[in-house]
């Protein structure tokens, strides 16, 4: 946000709090505005970021033609029909045709889509597509498990409920054999203690 958006991004917010009552100006308040504005300016930096020039960044030739797995990538996202948080991970795994990607760009990769105002369901497909788009493997596979505050805080309250969302291309969605090693890949218990 440029200087101007920031001024009326915090106009906005102070507005917001006399809708609800609350007096601006309170000391714990008045600095409220600023800090909401940061906040949000980084919660939704996803939409200045390009994933393709992320994953392009670490491309590398390879012979490998297993499967590569990260999983538990966690992730913060915001609901984009009452900008409440979704707190969830993420595993993904891709079948090489040629090129892997540096692993650390996986969850940068997530990390984009989940910094912008979300549903699960796209979250899901867009970085499943990213994936196949940019590294042209064999197949991807995207499984998002995931919290959402405006079931828990609001509407039905349903604490602890979990989303669970896929994404299945290639190989992952026609060979059930590679689909299973994947799905049990991500059910595992975690066996290594860092």
């Amino acid at each position: 946000m440029n200087d101007n958006q920031h001024q009326e991004f915090q106009e906005a917010v102070s507005k917001i709090l006399q809708l609800i009552g609350e007096d601006p100006l309170r000391e714990g308040l008045v600095k409220t505005p600023q800090r909401v504005a940061k906040a949000f300016e980084f919660l939704t930096q996803g939409y200045h970021q390009d994933p393709h020039e992320v994953l392009n960044q670490a491309l590398f030739t390879t012979t490998n033609d297993e499967m590569v797995v990260v999983r538990d990538i966690e992730f913060y996202s915001m609901c984009e029909h009452h900008i409440l948080p979704i707190i969830g991970r993420v595993h993904v795994a891709y079948i090489p045709n040629g090129k892997v990607v540096g692993l650390s760009k996986i969850p940068r990769v997530v990390n984009i889509f989940a910094r912008r105002l979300q549903i699960q369901e796209q979250m899901t497909e867009q970085i499943a597509e990213a994936l196949t788009q940019t590294i042209n493997p064999k197949g991807v596979a995207v499984v998002v498990e995931a919290r959402h505050m405006c079931m828990e805080m609001r509407g039905v309250e349903k604490i602890n409920a979990t989303t669970v969302s896929s994404a299945l291309r290639g190989l992952f969605k026609s060979d059930k054999k590679t689909r299973k090693e994947f799905f049990d890949i991500i059910n595992k218990p975690k066996s290594m203690q860092f």
